[in-house]
């Protein structure tokens, strides 16, 4: 089996909007803007290694859902 190592990485962060959150309780994350960076990052080079969504709270009562994805290349 080829295993394949990275020489670089980097981490990349993309939240869902917070008007939205306040206005809607939640909005969702923004699959154009994930579709746009994760495009833009390949065309560069660039591998997803590993992603991770993660809800915190905003605010006061809110929550916030946001994609934390590692590309290496």
């Amino acid at each position: 089996m080829t295993e394949s190592r990275f020489t670089e990485y980097r981490v990349v962060h993309i939240a869902e909007g917070g008007c939205g959150t306040l206005l809607l309780g939640s909005s969702g994350l923004p699959m154009k803007k994930i579709e746009a960076e994760l495009n833009a990052l390949a065309a560069e080079g660039w591998q997803v290694v590993f992603q991770v969504l993660e809800q915190k709270r905003f605010w006061l009562f809110w929550q916030r859902e946001a994609m934390i994805v590692t590309v290496g290349r």
